[in-house]
């Protein structure tokens, strides 16, 4: 797949050229059927399908002060989005500057850059320009001025629930992962890359990788028995998810900590893809270190047993 990094380099690209354009977060099936519907487009006319998203998601700058907790980053949504097939991903940068872009600018840049540009497809509620101002509406006059094709994708439904970011972000939250799955389209995951912590799961004889999870929006916390990959092979594991309130202070970091089941190599900075398979125990504070590597040795009793089962 290869990855533009402004609209400028669609120049490159054999028209005519068909969007499909979005935030993307967590690439669920409403947005695979965004893609998927600009793609089978594009196929049938000869064009050149290509995914237009942002980084980093528009609501971080535009709410800075509320943003929204992520389902999935922009190393996942990449991951995510060229598992699909795709051939192009335009990655548009989203800063203040590029937030004052008028909707009726914005449609222009990508017209004057595609050559020919044949058509947008986009969901039912998409926005896009300065305020938000634009809408399927604008666009589809947009679309008449400048003799392209416009698609909005309606709501996309799964036992009667509009699939959307929100609603997955609301189901993960509570541990509904089956729920979120459905919406998803696959199984929810967590990647992250390892990075230097304590030692202190080493110090108790259980090794651990702290986790700087790309993805935002966690589960519960808790214990849970998990599946990792790892460069493409599946590991298990068990997970700690929480602010390991044995051993951190008042104002500690929520993190994510694996212990991966007979795994000895080094592995600071590899990226960890993690599914949350099984809950396992809240997360407590036990009354020193002992208890609580007594505590890890049931955890991981458990999820040998789970793993062979």
């Amino acid at each position: 797949m290869e990855i533009l990094r402004s609209t400028t380099d669609l120049t490159k690209l054999e028209g005519p050229i068909f969007l499909a354009i979005g935030a993307f977060d967590g690439v669920h099936l409403g947005h695979q059927a965004v893609i998927s519907t600009s793609a089978r487009h594009a196929h049938s006319e000869d064009g050149t399908p290509v995914v237009v998203t942002f980084d980093p998601h528009p609501a971080k700058i535009l709410r800075p002060e509320n943003p929204p907790h992520l389902i999935t980053s922009t190393p996942h949504k990449i991951a995510l989005i060229r598992a699909l097939g795709v051939g192009h991903l335009l990655i548009i940068p989203f800063d203040k500057n590029f937030a004052q872009t008028e909707a009726e600018n914005f449609i222009a840049q990508l017209t004057e850059s595609a050559k020919p540009l044949r058509e947008i497809c986009v969901g039912h509620e998409w926005s896009f320009g300065k305020n938000r101002a634009g809408n399927l509406a604008l666009l589809r006059k947009l679309g008449a001025r400048y003799h392209f094709n416009v698609v909005g994708i309606p709501p996309v439904k799964v036992n009667g629930a509009v699939v959307s970011s929100t609603a997955i972000r609301a189901r993960i939250e509570r541990g509904d992962f089956a729920g979120a799955a459905t919406m998803l389209g696959r199984d929810y995951t967590i990647l992250g890359t390892v990075r230097e912590g304590s030692k202190l799961g080493r110090q108790l004889g259980f090794a651990t990788a702290n986790l700087s999870a790309h993805s935002e929006q966690f589960p519960p916390n808790g214990v849970y028995f998990v599946e990792a990959w790892i460069g493409g092979v599946l590991h298990h594991g068990v997970v700690n998810v929480g602010f390991r309130p044995t051993v951190s202070g008042e104002k500690a970091e929520r993190v994510i900590e694996v212990h991966l089941l007979d795994f000895h190599r080094d592995i600071y900075g590899s990226d960890i893809e993690i599914k949350f398979v099984q809950f396992l125990r809240p997360e407590k504070k036990f009354e020193n270190v002992e208890a609580l590597g007594q505590q890890i040795a049931t955890d991981v009793k458990k999820a040998r047993e789970l793993c062979a089962a």
